[in-house]
């Protein structure tokens, strides 16, 4: 037992290495990464957004940070599928825990987070999103842009969540999960031109120039003609990736607001996402699980692996694979 530790979220010893938890017990941050609130100079930052108050249809989405990480205990002390590699041996992940939002005051959670965002974005080399539902993703942007310049989105999504912006009383855009494609075009966050969407299976009014390739379009391409699908539209350029676990059918994911049938499976989504090795990521966030309407913790388990393959991409470009 020497060798052996327990809550390595709190307990760990330095910024790298691996943790030796058993997967049923100790401190349940993302993918057992030591806890901190000092993330200065750490490779990649994780945290989560527990909101859900911009969703159209089912709630829930709030408890999708603390699900995510419950189901990264999973990831045991080996060398990562499919990367063969342990992350942690070069890579220093540090878990932040969770944006602080005022729940009696929801219209200025997006300002919290967009403030919040950029204030990692300071410290840290990535920032890993946790969220909650899909209207975070519009603040993470503006949080992005403002230090890299408009971005490519690779946006994978069963619905393009281009709906037309409304405005609130006071006459200022109200962002929810179906309009924050729509808000980020407007203030000039992301380029349509480099950006994709990738599993939508719905139709909004407006594209806004943003290349789509649709759920049964998926059907008839391998994993590695999407990926480079992915790659040859955004062009080398920086890149913030954003998954919606909606972009799963509802037999691989049934904890979600907004489920729609006729998606592709987890295991065809994570083999694009290993592919994606030649994107600039600069960024990106795993939204929308629900887990009161989860089963058996499945979507949550597909969302922790989307994050886990994530780290697994920004693992293997330290070291020069």
């Amino acid at each position: 037992m020497a060798s052996k530790s327990i809550d390595h979220a709190f307990t760990a010893a330095g910024p790298l290495g691996a943790a030796s938890d058993p997967t049923y017990a100790g401190a349940l941050s993302f993918m057992r990464r030591r806890f901190s609130k000092d993330v200065a100079g750490s490779d990649v930052t994780v945290w989560g957004i527990p909101f859900d108050s911009a969703v159209s249809n089912r709630p829930g989405a709030r408890f999708g940070p603390q699900a995510l990480r419950r189901a990264s205990a999973i990831f045991d002390n080996d060398p990562q599928y499919p990367f063969q590699q342990d992350f942690f041996e070069t890579l220093d992940v540090v878990d932040y825990g969770d944006c602080l939002l005022d729940y009696r005051l929801p219209e200025r959670a997006h300002l919290a987070m967009r403030e919040q965002a950029a204030a990692l974005l300071e410290k840290t080399g990535f920032l890993l999103t946790l969220g909650g539902d899909h209207s975070i993703t519009f603040p993470l942007l503006q949080a992005h842009a403002a230090k890299h310049g408009p971005v490519s989105l690779v946006h994978f999504d069963a619905h393009q969540d281009t709906w037309e912006l409304a405005t609130d009383t006071h006459g200022r855009p109200r962002v929810d999960h179906g309009s924050f494609v729509s808000a980020a075009l407007r203030e000039g966050l992301i380029d349509p031109a480099t950006s994709i969407q990738i599993g939508i299976r719905t139709h909004a009014p407006e594209t806004g120039g943003i290349d789509i390739l649709y759920g049964h379009e998926l059907d008839d391409l391998s994993s590695s003609a999407i990926a480079q699908r992915i790659i040859e539209k955004t062009a080398g350029g920086n890149c913030y990736l954003t998954f919606d676990i909606d972009c799963l059918d509802v037999a691989f994911a049934p904890g979600t607001g907004t489920p729609v049938a006729g998606g592709p499976s987890s295991a065809k989504m994570l083999a694009v996402l290993h592919k994606l090795g030649a994107l600039h990521l600069i960024g990106a966030d795993v939204v929308e699980v629900s887990p009161p309407y989860d089963h058996a913790d499945m979507t949550a388990i597909a969302g922790s692996t989307v994050a886990m393959y994530l780290v697994g991409l920004l693992a293997a470009r330290k070291a020069g694979r």
